[in-house]
């Protein structure tokens, strides 16, 4: 099992998650609802796993209209191989309860 750390920037996942929050991925499988990390050409994504679709996951954003908000609406369904885990846990900022992050 492999983690990584990674910087939520950007307001897609508002309220869920906001710019500045850092995350704990666990690579591996995903499931629905869960929110993840994800690999899209040369942007890496933090998206909630709506629904499996064509062998991959489509992804969508909490905050449909965030600037900038890039998911399956606009790109389809992302490859399973591309999806690299699962985020597990928010640990910073501290003093905000992990909350959202499953559906």
């Amino acid at each position: 099992m492999r983690w990584r750390a990674v910087l939520v920037t950007g307001e897609s996942m508002l309220p869920t998650l906001r710019p500045g929050d850092r995350l704990l991925v666990r690579e591996g499988p995903v499931r629905q609802g869960d929110v993840v990390v994800a690999r899209h050409g040369e942007l890496m994504l933090v998206k909630r796993a709506a629904f499996r679709q064509d062998g991959g996951w489509w992804l969508e954003s909490d905050n449909q209209r965030a600037p900038g908000r890039r998911d399956s609406w606009d790109f389809g369904a992302v490859p399973e191989a591309d999806v690299l885990g699962r985020v597990v846990l928010r640990y910073w900022p501290p003093t905000r309860p992990a909350t959202g992050l499953r559906r």
